[in-house]
């Protein structure tokens, strides 16, 4: 049973989140920094249904394994089944904050067993999220934010503030650690939730956060039905490896660029930014036999780029 008032509000988010997309009772697995977040929803997922903590070691910052072995006992104290530590190697692809990503959802991904992954994400990170979607003009998806569902990822807690999460931990009497990288003023987030977000607050009045959750979620409502009507329009629009331009011009101009960015990820583009998608889409619109569209590539040692000829959109790889 509950203990506290905000253990209780945690837990609710948690179980009709669970009713809404996990109504199955199945063991679930819970990503585990040992930060406040993820340990209060360790506490309550723990309570629910018989959890595993996965926690990744990233090897970041001296005493990292100290940390991630007692973020293990935590877990362990708290009722999880399981708790296992998995250590990852992080690259240099995308600076740091994007490689420690990429490792740990790999991590993550191979050590679930199949099993769907509780994120200890908050309102605050998604308005985080936003932002970062809005300052770096990424477009309607990136500012969409993070899907509450997105399988096997699972964010129940996308709809509370951090505070309550601090709270819990308070209430239970749990010691989480403080990921001094959250503070630290060389990471973009770092400074966005302890510099920007507090100023819009004070110059807006409040309520900014709420105000950019909302943002996300009416712009995942749009991009869901836009996403719907362009897997419908992809298999018309195709032709062969390429793609129809008179076909594609016909189309409203945000599925035309869905398309395009479907095409494009398929083909093997990576790192897709909106100004890229809307080049592209101007090798459909406003065609005046110009060049080929620099799209990224998945392979080291070639760029990949989009063309246009006899009335098709192609790929074309070229080496480095």
């Amino acid at each position: 049973m509950d203990r506290s008032r905000a253990v209780g509000r945690l837990r609710a988010a948690l179980v009709a989140f669970a009713e809404q997309w996990l109504p199955e009772a199945d063991p679930w697995c819970v990503a585990l920094s040992g930060g406040p977040d993820s340990l209060a929803l360790t506490a309550v997922a723990a309570q629910e249904r018989p959890t595993t903590a996965l926690i990744v070691d990233h090897g970041l910052q001296a005493g990292s394994a100290q940390v991630a072995e007692r973020a293990r006992g935590q877990a362990l104290d708290l009722g999880c089944v399981a708790a296992r530590i998995i250590p990852v190697t992080v690259g240099a692809e995308g600076g740091p904050e994007a490689a420690a990503r990429t490792a740990r959802y790999a991590a993550l991904d191979q050590a679930r067993d199949r099993a769907p992954v509780l994120l200890g994400h908050t309102l605050d990170d998604q308005a985080e999220t936003v932002l970062l979607g809005l300052g770096r003009g990424s477009g309607p998806r990136s500012m969409a934010g993070m899907r509450p569902y997105d399988p096997p990822w699972c964010r129940p807690l996308l709809g509370v503030r951090r505070v309550l999460t601090q709270d819990a931990c308070t209430e239970l009497r749990l010691t989480p650690w403080l990921d001094p990288h959250n503070s630290d003023r060389r990471f973009t987030r770092a400074r966005l939730r302890s510099e920007v977000l507090p100023l819009l607050e004070d110059v807006l009045g409040g309520g900014v956060a709420d105000a950019l959750a909302r943002t996300a979620i009416a712009l995942r409502e749009d991009s869901e039905l836009i996403d719907e009507l362009a897997g419908q329009a992809l298999p018309e629009t195709t032709a062969g490896a390429g793609l129809d331009t008179a076909r594609l011009a016909a189309l409203p101009g945000p599925v035309r660029r869905e398309v395009i960015r479907r095409w494009l990820l398929a083909g093997g583009g990576r790192g897709l930014t909106d100004l890229q998608i809307r080049a592209v889409d101007r090798l459909v619109t406003h065609w005046r036999g110009q060049g080929g569209v620099a799209v990224g590539s998945e392979l080291r040692g070639e760029r990949l780029f989009a063309v246009r000829s006899d009335g098709l959109l192609r790929m074309r790889r070229e080496p480095i």
